[in-house]
C-alpha cells in the first residue's frame, strides 16, 4: 500500500498537485479493533501509524481493508452510514454484496458467490460424488459453504458430513478430525481461512491421517506457509481456485531500497525491519534480548516471503484498491458540473 501511494504521489497524470497520505492500523484479527480503528479514521484521530505527509487531522476519504469478511462487515456497516467507501482486497463473503446493508462497500477480489459454485462444478468434473466438507466457523466459511452445498446438491453430489470450527476452539477441531477419521469420504472440500487450515493440517499430520484429496478455497490453496516436509502426504494433489497473480513493476526495487531511516515515525516499517533482521531499532526490545540494529542491514541480502514478489496475489489486490481510490478522487476533482 505504501508503495502504491508513493508511486501515485510521484505521478503527474494522476492527482497532479495532490499528495495522498495514509494511516495504517493493525486490528489484530479483532472485529472490535476494526470498528475502533474505523471510528478513529472517521474522527481524524492522529495517534496511529501515520505517514509524515499527513500534517493535519482529516476525515479519511476511503478505507482499504479488512482482510477477513467478518471484520470487513463490521467496518463497512459502521462507515457506510457516513458514506465513506470501504475497499477490501481479500473479503470474499457474498453477504458483503448486499447494497442495503453495505452501501459503500467495494472489493478488488471476486465474491464467493462465484467461487462456491465453481468448486461444486470442479468436484463434479472429476466425478467425485461422495465428499466431506469442512469450513471455518465464520461469515466467510459459513456463507461460502452454504452456497457450495446448495450448488453441489444440484450437481448430484452427496455430502457425507459438513463440519465447522474456529482456530481458538481445539475441542471442535478435534471433533472435526474425528469425523474425518471415521468417515468414508476421501475427498474433502475445505472452505477454511489460512489460520483454520493450518490448525487442521497440524492435527491431521499428528494423527497420520492420509489418503485424502483436498479441495481448497482461495484463502489457503496457494499458501506456501502450509508446505512442509510432513504436509505433503495430506496436501499433495490439492486443487482449488486461486486469487489471480499479478506483477507490480518497481515493487522489488522499492523493497530493496526500503530502510527505517526513510520512515522514522512509521511503526509498520519499524516492526517489519525488526522482524526480518531480528534486531532492535530502539531500546524497547532490550528485554527480549534482541541485538541493536546496525543500520547497515539490507533487504537485498534477504530471501523470504517478504522479498519474494513472484506471488503477488493479495498484494496486487491492495495495489488495485489504492489506485481505485486515486482514480476516483482524480475524477472527482476534475468534475466541473
Amino acid at each position: 500500500m505504501i508503495f502504491a501511494i508513493e508511486e501515485i504521489n510521484n505521478r503527474t497524470d494522476v492527482l497532479p498537485g495532490v499528495s495522498l497520505g495514509y494511516k495504517i492500523y493493525d486490528t489484530c484479527i479483532s472485529a472490535a479493533f476494526s470498528v475502533q480503528s474505523a471510528m478513529a479514521l472517521m474522527n481524524g484521530y492522529e495517534e496511529t501509524l501515520t505517514d509524515t505527509s499527513c500534517s493535519t487531522p482529516a476525515v479519511v476519504q476511503a478505507i482499504i481493508g479488512e482482510s477477513g469478511s467478518t471484520n470487513t462487515m463490521a467496518i463497512a456497516a459502521t462507515v457506510g452510514l457516513f458514506q465513506i467507501p470501504v475497499i477490501s482486497h481479500f473479503a470474499t463473503c457474498a453477504c458483503l454484496s448486499n447494497r442495503k446493508v453495505f452501501p459503500t462497500f467495494f472489493r478488488t477480489i471476486p465474491s464467493d458467490y462465484y467461487q462456491s459454485r465453481a468448486l461444486a462444478q470442479l468436484v463434479k468434473h472429476f466425478g467425485w460424488t461422495w465428499i466431506g466438507a469442512v469450513r471455518s466457523d465464520s461469515d466467510y466459511g459459513n456463507n461460502g459453504m452454504a452456497t457450495f452445498i446448495t450448488a453441489a446438491q444440484q450437481e448430484g453430489i452427496c455430502i457425507e458430513y459438513s463440519e465447522k470450527f474456529y482456530r481458538t476452539q481445539p475441542e471442535k477441531l478435534q471433533k472435526v478430525v474425528d469425523v474425518i477419521k471415521r468417515g468414508t469420504a476421501k475427498v474433502i472440500v475445505a472452505f477454511l481461512s489460512l489460520g483454520e487450515m493450518n490448525k487442521l493440517l497440524e492435527q491431521l499430520t499428528l494423527q497420520n491421517i492420509t489418503g485424502l484429496q483436498m479441495v481448497g478455497s482461495e484463502a489457503w490453496i496457494t499458501a506456501s506457509t502450509l508446505v512442509t516436509p510432513t504436509s505433503f502426504s495430506i496436501l499433495g494433489g490439492s486443487i482449488g481456485f486461486a486469487v489471480t497473480n499479478g506483477k507490480i513493476n518497481g515493487l522489488k526495487e522499492f523493497f530493496f531500497k526500503l530502510h527505517p531511516s526513510q520512515y522514522p515515525n512509521n511503526t509498520v516499517v519499524k516492526d517489519f525491519w525488526e522482524n526480518v533482521f531480528q534486531c532492535s531499532l530502539t531500546n524497547e526490545n532490550n528485554l527480549l534480548h534482541m541485538n541493536p540494529c546496525t543500520g547497515f542491514e539490507s533487504l537485498t541480502e534477504v530471501e523470504n516471503e517478504y522479498t519474494d514478489v513472484s506471488e503477488l496475489r493479495d498484494s496486487n489486490n491492495v495495489y488495485k484498491a489504492v489506485y481505485a481510490v486515486a482514480h476516483s478522487l482524480h475524477g472527482l476533482l476534475a468534475c466541473t458540473s
